[in-house]
């Protein structure tokens, strides 16, 4: 390499190294000078990018215009077919009234002269104004007469109160002598189409709200205008929670499945009933006490025979119009024979099915009307009709004879309340999905639950939910179910009442009285629990559970029955030498049993077995059989008893005056005892820690004398 080349490379770095030693502004210069160029290529790139953008927006449009149209169109046939068939909409038809009352007023609102308001004057004034000739033109129209000037614009108006222009020559003569114009103006006529909706108007408007009345009362009957559907039948068809319904869901009224099993048997094999020669049942009649499960029944049926069940309330079919109970039941089975095989659920029938003739009036002749209508509809099922009638009361002995007889409803069904074994069984089929603590024995809930459905039952359980969340636990406890069946059965606790110390200690010994009788009476049942904390509207409670479930009641039980009645108000007496309100209801269901000993259960000596007053709760006229003269016998009848059985517990208590004492006291001091602490007091055991909470009660003597009535 000769001294000239390394020289250039010399040179060339040195070039190099000026480049880099550039100043970064003229760089930035460079690069601005090049960054228009890239930006105007940008712009027209994007410049026609909108022009096509445009163009396609433009495009759609114009079809979202015609596609517009076309559901105009469709939107004006709809439109159309909603009148004719449609829901009727009130709002648019007032609105539509409005519009055409406007439109028809526009051509007499817009008739007047378009001059300017006039100033009224008296008839002296427009005279004077006329002589001194501010008036050129004079008018009469409708009893006024108007004044113009020169210049046609309207200045004064009078009201001619008793002739007219005309009949006026005074004035004619002075509006003659100022040159003066006179033109006589006819009444405007209102145009024939106003006139007549004028006329028609309050009747469009009554019709109006008819129809939106009729609508809303057949909302929810179908398609179509509701107006037409009051006839229709309300039946409901079964959906997801009737088919899930199985007789599995149904416990304790065991006699009632089989005969509903059969029923499901009716549907499913039809053929092999016919082959025998049975008939299938036309219909069944459940009959028992509200909440012991008909209604369940009637679901698991449907549920179980997997065919359509439509069911219906006896009350939805009488409406305020006449005929249209009858129209519902005709409806109701034109749906079942299209569906058949099929079930007809009737709840509560009795609200149809009354006795005719039993009531006066409009209202019972509608119902007579559709009660004849479903015994025609029962009459005329067909042998190869597979559709079974089923209905629901709890009070047959108001059905007519005619609905009950066989051909009708063939079969009735007697769903009683459960026993005790009953009672477990649907106590395990609502603990389904519950968490139940390992000292939960629903053996003693059912025991403790004599006369409980299973309506009942189901509440009890949900109510030991509610107090097992309520207090942040996991499970339910048996503290929560005895607590539940206490609250369902007599009412929720009460412990922030402030009750005064007197009444308190009145409380506790009332309900140590009725314990005491409980104890000392052969024919009753044992004592299950005291209380003397408010619950409910009771100020306290003795609770007595049975032993066993019974069918009958003897008369010696029906008497000891009264004596523990009486045996608060008689403890009251004895302690405190005064009666109180406390026991008014106890008096009041005490005197109620003496009257159904002597009257209508034939267990008096004097009037032997026989019926002298048949009058049911709920009856609206008393059934008497007897004379006046009778009736004076059966009232002393029963006033005998009556004082015999106050008597009788006064000396009981008496008796068991220290017992009656201990107890009060310990309720007391601990409020609540229960079978196994009040048997140790009656025993004279001692019971957990009685000695330091119940000498804390103030010795009974400074409570009030004790007296003992003969």
């Amino acid at each position: 390499m000769n001294n000239k080349d390394l020289f250039d490379e010399n040179e060339n770095q040195k070039i190099e190294e000026k480049e880099k030693e550039k100043p970064t502004e003229e760089k930035e210069e460079e690069k601005k000078s090049e960054e228009p160029k890239v930006d105007e290529e940008r712009k027209k790139e994007f410049e026609d990018e909108v022009k096509e953008r445009k163009e396609e927006l433009r495009n759609k449009l114009k079809e979202g215009m015609s596609q517009k149209k076309d559901d105009k169109e469709d939107k004006e046939e709809e439109s159309k077919f909603k009148q004719l068939g449609g829901k009727f909409n009130f709002k648019g038809f007032i609105m539509l009234l409005f519009i055409i009352t406007l439109v028809m007023s526009l051509p007499s609102m817009l008739s007047g002269t378009g001059k300017t308001p006039s100033s009224e004057i008296s008839y002296s004034e427009f005279v004077q104004s006329v002589k001194d000739g501010k008036i050129k033109k004079v008018d009469e129209k409708e009893g006024y007469v108007y004044g113009y000037t020169a210049d046609e614009k309207e200045v004064y108006s009078a009201r001619m109160i008793t002739d007219r222009l005309g009949g006026d020559a005074k004035l004619v003569d002075i509006i003659e002598e100022n040159g003066a114009t006179i033109k006589s103006v006819a009444p405007q006529q209102v145009p024939l189409l106003l006139n007549i909706l004028i006329s028609w108007f309050p009747m469009l408007l009554l019709i109006g709200v008819w129809i939106f009345m009729m609508n809303k009362m057949g909302k929810g009957n179908g398609g179509g205008p509701q107006i037409f559907n009051v006839g229709k039948s309300k039946a409901k068809e079964n959906g997801e929670d009737v088919s899930k319904v199985t007789f599995a869901d149904v416990a304790g009224i065991t006699e009632a499945k089989v005969e509903l099993e059969e029923v499901v048997k009716f549907l499913r094999e039809p053929e092999k009933f016919k082959n025998i020669g049975a008939r299938i049942p036309k219909g069944v009649l459940l009959l028992g006490a509200p909440g012991t499960g008909k209604t369940l029944l009637a679901k698991a049926v449907a549920g179980e025979a997997k065919v359509p069940f439509f069911s219906m309330s006896g009350s939805e079919f009488v409406e305020m119009f006449v005929g249209v109970g009858a129209s519902r039941v005709r409806d109701l089975f034109s749906k079942a024979r299209k569906n058949a095989p099929c079930i007809i659920f009737i709840d509560e029938i009795d609200a149809v099915g009354r006795k005719r003739g039993s009531g006066q009036g409009g209202g019972n002749d509608e119902r007579e009307q559709t009660l004849n209508q479903l015994l025609v509809e029962m009459d005329g099922f067909g042998t190869d009709e597979t559709i079974i009638v089923l209905a629901a009361t709890n009070r047959p002995e108001i059905l007519d004879r005619a609905l009950m007889r066989p051909g009708r409803f063939d079969r009735q069904v007697f769903v009683d309340s459960p026993d005790i074994d009953g009672r477990e069984a649907i106590l395990k089929v609502h603990v389904r999905g519950k968490k139940l603590a390992k000292d939960v024995d629903l053996r003693v809930i059912a025991k403790k639950t004599p006369g409980f459905v299973g309506a009942d039952l189901a509440n009890l359980l949900n109510e030991a939910a509610i107090l097992a969340a309520r207090d942040n636990r996991e499970e339910i406890t048996m503290e929560d179910l005895e607590e539940a069946s206490e609250k369902v059965s007599i009412g929720p606790e009460r412990k922030s009442k402030k009750v005064i110390e007197k009444e308190r200690r009145i409380t506790a010994y009332h309900e140590a009285g009725h314990a005491i009788m409980h104890y000392a009476l052969p024919n009753t049942d044992p004592v299950h629990k005291i209380s003397i904390v408010p619950r409910g509207m009771a100020g306290g409670y003795t609770m007595a559970l049975p032993e066993e479930d019974r069918s009958y009641k003897s008369k010696n039980e029906f008497l000891d029955e009264m004596r523990i009645l009486y045996g608060g108000r008689a403890a009251e007496q004895i302690v405190f030498g005064d009666i109180t309100t406390g026991a008014s209801n106890d008096i009041e269901r005490a005197t109620a049993i003496a009257h159904a000993i002597v009257t209508r259960f034939g267990m008096n000596e004097k009037f032997g077995p026989i019926l002298l007053d048949n009058t049911k709760e709920g009856d609206y006229f008393q059934q008497k059989y007897y004379s006046d003269v009778t009736g004076k016998e059966v009232d002393e009848e029963i006033f005998k008893i009556v004082q015999t059985m106050y008597k009788e517990t006064l000396e009981t208590i008496t008796k068991y005056y220290d017992k009656l004492d201990a107890v009060a006291k310990a309720l007391l001091a601990r409020e609540h005892l229960n079978r196994e602490e009040f048997e140790a007091i009656m025993k004279g055991e001692p019971i957990p820690a009685e000695s330091e909470e119940v000498e804390k009660v103030e010795d009974i003597s400074e409570v009030g004398n004790v007296e003992i009535e003969e």
